[in-house]
């Protein structure tokens, strides 16, 4: 393997230094200091970053008596090269193309440099080989996503023959709830919400009943579900489409009991289990038609997630 790149001890960042609206105090600083690596951790040449509702909620200060101290580079899901290793890395050599989502605790002190950054540092743990037959743009679209879909199907003990219902099936996470429920699970059938523009998509996906919300209320339906998958905040209504003794797990906390409210841990394995399904195409990542925005439309990227109109992943690349 060729001698560890010239990695530079400044690198390029979005970075906010106070809390508030993402578009607002977020700002582009060509001399942030380039990550240190601890033992466990590799740095990443970053070359596409997937954005989250998390971070925007992070940046208003939602999060703030459990984050890190600003400045924060945000950005949680990373497509990259590594470029050096930590002494009890493992897995990794430099060159390796890998993914995954930075932060193993979503909420408890996130790094300060994150993936919205040339460089950002990660442990061995969080991170996965990149499946060969997707871009970097593919793979930085689904460490986050895909690994909440899985482990909150999970988090419900969904399995083989069960039915589901996936509220938000077009969005980031939904996209990928309906093809692990449908492909990875082996659900008895999907249902999915969507409005009537994206209905043809969660079918392409394996949905076997979208829904379209703009002209249905899916808790009128007759049918119920053994789960209800809750990725847009709508648990209260949610309970009315669950058969007896079923369970709603949602992402977006209601405080509504007995919701399951759900947060992944970033977990490296996770993606490893799921790479035969992305290989053979079973489960694909689904980027927004407006995916990729350059690293210099950062901002613009945030508003444009901000509308809750993208479908599938809103994405960065190149960067820089």
């Amino acid at each position: 393997m060729a001698n560890t790149p010239n990695i530079p001890s400044l690198t390029k960042a979005w970075v906010y230094s106070e809390y508030g609206n993402i578009e607002e105090v977020l700002k582009f600083d060509p001399n942030v200091p380039t990550p240190h690596i601890k033992e466990d951790q590799v740095l990443i040449k970053v070359v596409a970053a997937a954005i989250n509702p998390v971070d925007y909620k992070r940046a208003l200060g939602h999060f703030k008596d459990i984050d890190s101290p600003l400045p924060t580079a945000p950005g949680y899901d990373v497509a990259g090269v590594v470029v050096k290793v930590g002494s009890q890395v493992k897995k990794f050599k430099v060159g390796d193309e890998v993914y995954g989502d930075v932060n193993e605790i979503t909420l408890d002190h996130p790094k300060t440099v994150g993936s919205l950054a040339e460089y950002t540092a990660a442990e061995e743990r969080v991170l996965a080989h990149k499946p060969s037959n997707l871009s970097f743009i593919e793979a930085a679209s689904l460490p986050l996503a895909i690994i909440t879909a899985y482990q909150g199907l999970e988090s419900v003990e969904f399995s083989a023959g069960k039915s589901i219902l996936v509220l938000g099936g077009a969005g980031g996470v939904g996209t990928l709830v309906i093809q692990l429920a449908k492909h990875v699970f082996g659900a008895s059938k999907v249902a999915a919400t969507a409005s009537t523009a994206k209905l043809e998509l969660l079918r392409n996906l394996g949905a076997d009943l979208p829904i379209d919300y703009t002209k249905e209320n899916f808790e009128e339906l007759p049918e119920k579900f053994d789960v209800v998958y809750d990725a847009v905040g709508q648990s209260d209504r949610a309970w009315k489409a669950v058969k007896e003794g079923g369970k709603v797990v949602t992402i977006v906390p209601s405080g509504t009991p007995p919701d399951i409210f759900f947060l992944l841990t970033s977990d490296g394995a996770v993606l490893e289990k799921l790479q035969p399904y992305l290989e053979s195409g079973k489960v694909k990542p689904i980027l927004d038609p407006k995916s990729p925005f350059p690293f210099s439309q950062t901002v613009e990227a945030f508003s444009y997630l901000k509308t809750n109109k993208a479908t599938g992943k809103v994405v960065i690349h190149p960067i820089p």
